[in-house]
C-alpha cells in the first residue's frame, strides 16, 4: 500500500503551511489570551477553501479527501491549536454531516454559507450529564404541527458563541434510548434559544466553547437531518468521521 501524498495533497500541504506560518502562527498567543474568536482568520481560510475542504465546489468547497483534510488541520494546529480546532468542527461536525445527511434544500441553505466561512457550525452532542453517548441525552423534543421545541442544555460546544449554524441531537422518548434520537440544524437567533457560559479551555480560549440554552426553542421541522429515527446514525457517523481530523490536530500540537 502506497502512503505517499498525491502531488495535489502535496501542493495544498505547502500551501497551508506557508499559510499558517505567516498568518496564524504570529496571532496564536495573543488571541489565547484574548479569547478574541479569530474571524479575520477564518474569512482568509475560507478563500483558501479550508473551510470546507471534502465539501463539493457546488455548495462552496473545495471538492478535496480526508486525507486533505487531515493535512490542513494538522498544519493549522502545528502553530494554532485554537483555529485548528475552529476549522475542524466547521469542516466534520457541522457542514460535512449537514451536507451527508441532508436534503437538496438544507445543503443550499446551510451547507454553502459554512463552506464559504460567511458563517461557523457548531455540533450540539454534550450535554453537562451526557457525554459522545446520544443514548443517554437529556435534551428533549417534541413536535407541535411543523414545529420542533426543543428543552435542554449542551455544554462545551466548539465555535458556541459565534457560530449562526448548530447540529443539535435531541431526544423525543427517553425509553427508547438511541432510537429515539433525531438530528436538526438550529440557527442562531431563533427563538427560545441562547448562549450560555463560556467556557475557559487551556490552549483553546478563542474557541468560543460555551453553553447552549433551549426553552422551548421553536425549529422548523423542515430542519431535521434525515428522519425522525435517524438522529444516532447521524451523530456515530460524524463522530467516526470527525475523529480523523481531531486526531490530525493532535499530531499537529504534539
Amino acid at each position: 500500500m502506497n502512503f505517499d501524498l498525491t502531488p495535489d495533497q502535496k501542493i495544498l500541504q505547502e500551501t497551508v503551511r506557508k499559510f499558517a506560518e505567516k498568518e496564524l502562527k504570529p496571532i496564536a498567543i495573543e488571541i489565547d489570551k484574548s479569547q478574541e474568536f479569530p474571524w479575520k482568520s477564518i474569512k482568509r481560510m475560507a478563500e483558501l477553501g479550508l473551510m470546507g475542504v471534502v465539501i463539493p465546489e457546488q455548495y462552496g468547497g473545495a471538492g478535496f479527501d480526508f486525507v486533505s483534510l487531515a493535512i490542513v488541520i494538522e498544519e493549522i494546529s502545528k502553530v494554532c491549536a485554537t483555529t485548528g480546532v475552529i476549522t475542524a468542527v466547521n469542516n466534520s461536525l457541522a457542514a460535512y454531516p449537514i451536507y451527508q445527511f441532508g436534503n437538496e434544500e438544507q445543503r443550499k441553505k446551510f451547507v454553502t454559507p459554512l463552506a464559504k466561512g460567511e458563517k461557523v457550525g457548531a455540533f450540539a452532542l454534550t450535554e453537562p450529564n451526557v457525554g459522545s453517548d446520544p443514548a443517554g441525552l437529556e435534551t428533549t423534543v417534541r413536535f407541535e404541527g411543523d414545529y420542533c421545541i426543543l428543552n435542554g442544555t449542551k455544554r462545551f460546544i466548539t465555535n458556541g458563541g459565534e457560530a449562526g449554524i448548530f447540529v443539535v441531537f435531541a431526544t423525543r422518548d427517553k425509553n427508547l434510548r438511541h432510537k429515539g434520537i433525531i438530528a436538526l440544524v438550529v440557527e442562531k437567533g431563533t427563538p427560545g434559544f441562547s448562549v450560555g457560559k463560556h467556557e475557559d479551555t487551556m490552549g483553546l480560549r478563542a474557541t468560543a466553547n460555551t453553553e447552549l440554552i433551549f426553552e422551548d426553542c421553536k425549529v422548523p421541522r423542515a430542519n431535521i437531518l434525515g428522519d425522525e429515527s435517524s438522529g444516532f446514525k447521524v451523530a456515530m457517523h460524524t463522530l467516526d468521521v470527525s475523529r480523523i481530523d481531531i486526531g490530525a490536530q493532535a499530531v499537529g500540537i504534539a
